[in-house]
């Protein structure tokens, strides 16, 4: 940059210097050709010099900033999404209200029965990406009272894999790992909650591969568990607990036609958990009825060991999916339980709609003709079986039947709104004054989901 500097300092001053010669006295016509010429000459030099120191700089700003300069980006993903390079953040939230009916059986005192309403979830935080493969993403979720942690983990991806450390997902089933605001029921299936599926604390690594993915896992318990006031009289940390949990899924596509197939098997040592009881137990489908009309009574459990397989499909507006879980508690007396539970469910779009699907579970429906937009949004109606059985050898826990139905209408994308109907029937269930065990109940559920 000086010797382009230089080059026109000496250039202007020539050109003074010829010029100032040229006022001293009078030149003739063949040194005014030549003075022309010359300063011609210097013209385009100083032209080429500072164009050349124009392309040097902005050569230079890339260089020094060690990347090519890029304006941020902003997408809308429900939220504003900001992106700059392999950098990027994003606001994530979710609200879930719930409006919910169980009919009473004549000659059980239940105040927990009835009518019930509640905020199922509301969620606030944030996701991004860190660059260089790193990410994180981290959420709090209001609910019961209580404020938890849900998703709250560092990422890593390279090539086909995503390692992923903190509180997330253990890989326990389809129906679990599918979201509660793309999932074709106001709630999971009864085995997802009756055998304690949870967020857990650990570091766990995937990789995909066309149709193929493979997940693997060692997590110690979920976040709540393992705080201070958790802890037994005496103080410390008293949960030692661990479990490893392993997945694999194949989901090749044939035509307009994804196919899904999947297995996982899980493991977990209770440590000095095995001192406090643990149960099995389910609500009547709805959250905001806090009843337990099946459950086992409390069980000293030193280790768990479970398994399931899944299977779905898409086809146009119709999908169908079909699970089942067996669980294993081995009890400190020696005794081994097998429990089980599963579902088969069948759902169809009455709009011009399909459900997505990717990374190994159900996701968000993105209407083909929103409101507002020349249309209604997304119309789904689905139906399930749903089965648990908590009865085996000595413990009696109950059995239910569920028999459900939901209507879905998505307006717009991130929003729906979801009713469901249930008759679930029981066999062992809590005693009705007469004594009866065997007995149904019917369940009317609403909600609205926001998800962004």
């Amino acid at each position: 940059m000086k010797t382009y500097s230089a080059g026109i300092a000496s250039a202007l001053a020539i050109g003074l210097a010829v010029t100032s010669q040229a006022e001293a006295r009078p030149i003739t016509e063949e040194e005014a050709i030549a003075l022309r010429e010359e300063i011609a000459r210097l013209k385009s030099r100083v032209e080429d010099l500072e164009k050349r120191l124009v392309e040097s700089t902005e050569q230079a700003e890339p260089q020094a900033a060690g990347r090519p300069r890029e304006e941020p980006r902003i997408e809308w993903k429900g939220s504003p999404r900001i992106a700059e390079g392999d950098r990027s953040f994003k606001v994530k939230g979710r609200i879930q209200a719930d409006a919910n009916y169980v009919s009473v059986p004549s000659g059980l005192d239940d105040k927990g029965l009835g009518f019930s309403s509640e905020f199922r979830r509301v969620r606030l935080g944030g996701e991004g990406e860190l660059g260089s493969g790193f990410g994180y993403k981290l959420e709090a979720e209001f609910s019961d009272n209580g404020v938890d942690l849900v998703d709250t983990f560092l990422t890593y991806r390279t090539g086909g894999w995503l390692l992923t450390l903190g509180n997330h997902n253990q890989f326990q089933s389809l129906d679990e790992l599918t979201g509660d605001t793309t999932g074709s029921f106001m709630e999971r299936a009864a085995f997802t909650d009756a055998f304690n599926f949870e967020r857990r604390l650990g570091l766990s690594a995937q990789y995909q591969k066309g149709p193929f993915l493979g997940q693997f896992g060692i997590f110690t318990d979920d976040v709540e568990a393992l705080a201070n006031q958790s802890d037994g009289p005496e103080g410390g940390d008293e949960n030692n607990s661990f479990s490893t949990d392993g997945r694999v899924v194949y989901a090749p596509k044939f035509g307009s036609t994804q196919l899904h197939f999947g297995a996982s098997a899980h493991w977990r040592k209770l440590g000095r958990l095995s001192d406090a009881p643990l149960r099995y137990r389910q609500r009547p489908f709805v959250h905001s009825a806090n009843s337990r009309l099946i459950g086992t009574a409390g069980l000293a459990v030193r280790e768990e060991l479970s398994y399931g397989v899944e299977m779905a499909a898409i086809s146009g507006r119709w999908h169908m999916a079909a699970e089942m879980h067996w669980l294993r508690p081995d009890r400190l007396d020696g005794v081994t339980a097998d429990f089980r539970g599963g579902y088969a469910e069948i759902g169809y779009f009455l709009t011009a709609d399909s459900r997505a699907y990717g990374n190994g579970f159900f996701g968000n429906t993105r209407p083909g003709n929103p409101l507002g937009k020349g249309g209604i949004g997304a119309l789904q109606v689905n139906l399930r079986y749903d089965h648990l059985d908590l009865d085996s050898k000595d413990i009696r826990g109950g059995i239910q039947n569920g028999y459900l139905a939901s209507l879905i209408w998505t307006p717009i994308q991130y929003l729906r709104f979801n009713l469901n109907y249930g008759y679930l029937d029981y066999q062992g269930a809590v005693p009705l004054i007469d004594g009866r065990t065997d007995y149904g109940v019917h369940v009317f559920g609403s909600r609205f989901d926001l998800d962004f």
